[in-house]
């Protein structure tokens, strides 16, 4: 079973956007997939249920809180799990009340019970999609010891390339302490503009330096906009569009290697 985590530190890079188009655009391929939602601001959970989020229970609070106040009648993990209007797509909603309970989670040193919960769905999901908050925290740690396989996004920005070696450095720690089973399988670039040249002067810079960039890029578009505010992934909302492509042509170079 795949098990992508999507991982920046830096907010604003679309970490949201590429977990759950990527995730759909399996789906639409005849995966069972599953998007898990870490980040306690929960865009990615607004995304895939649009209104109906703010109903979904129980959510990832509940979740952490039954791994906080152990019981020998825990609730299996697909008992958080919940339907999407898209076929063979399902999500663990996020809720803000994580954020709270994070400082227990770390204290009681409970970094390992996500993956185990995972690993509980093998059978149930061909694919799992996680997204993290911005920051490396207890909720990202948890995802990368989890994760099979680990995409960073990149917005074609300077501050982000500066960034970028450190993060990279900090996964491979991750991996060496507490995941071998991890691979970074590779740099996304997005908001990708081919006919300006910083763009294309920072992803040369990159691969220069070796970096696993990934070789299809992602656009700026403004039917991105569009499908978070119709909460519709790209591949559900028009399949045709360039940017659909481009997440439909990404997926099959992750999908290859």
């Amino acid at each position: 079973m795949v098990r992508r985590v999507v991982f920046n530190q830096k907010g604003g890079v679309g970490k949201s956007t590429i977990t759950v188009n990527l995730a759909a655009v399996a789906a639409a391929q005849g995966k069972r997939v599953l998007v898990v939602d870490l980040d306690p601001q929960g865009n990615t959970s607004h995304y895939l249920l649009g209104d109906r989020f703010g109903d979904s229970s129980p959510t990832l609070a509940d979740y952490f809180d039954q791994i906080l106040n152990f019981s020998l009648y825990a609730k299996p993990a697909s008992a958080f799990i919940h339907a999407t209007p898209f076929e063979r797509l399902s999500i663990m909603p996020s809720h803000p009340a994580i954020a709270e309970q994070q400082a227990k989670l770390e204290s009681r040193y409970k970094i390992y019970k996500f993956r185990e919960s995972l690993e509980e769905l093998a059978d149930e999901f061909d694919e799992i999609y996680i997204d993290t908050p911005p920051a490396l925290n207890f909720f990202t740690l948890s995802a990368l010891i989890a994760a099979t396989g680990c995409l960073i996004p990149f917005d074609c920005d300077t501050f982000s390339r500066d960034a970028l070696l450190g993060l990279l450095a900090r996964v491979e720690e991750i991996k060496a302490d507490h995941n071998r089973d991890l691979a970074v399988e590779g740099i996304v670039v997005n908001q990708f503009q081919p006919r300006a040249s910083l763009p294309a002067r920072l992803v040369a810079e990159l691969e220069g330096q070796g970096l696993p960039v990934l070789k299809n890029r992602l656009s700026s578009s403004v039917k991105v906009r569009e499908s978070h505010e119709r909460a519709t992934p790209l591949i559900n909302l028009d399949a045709r569009h360039k940017i659909a492509l481009e997440f439909s042509a990404l997926y099959a170079e992750l999908a290859a290697v």
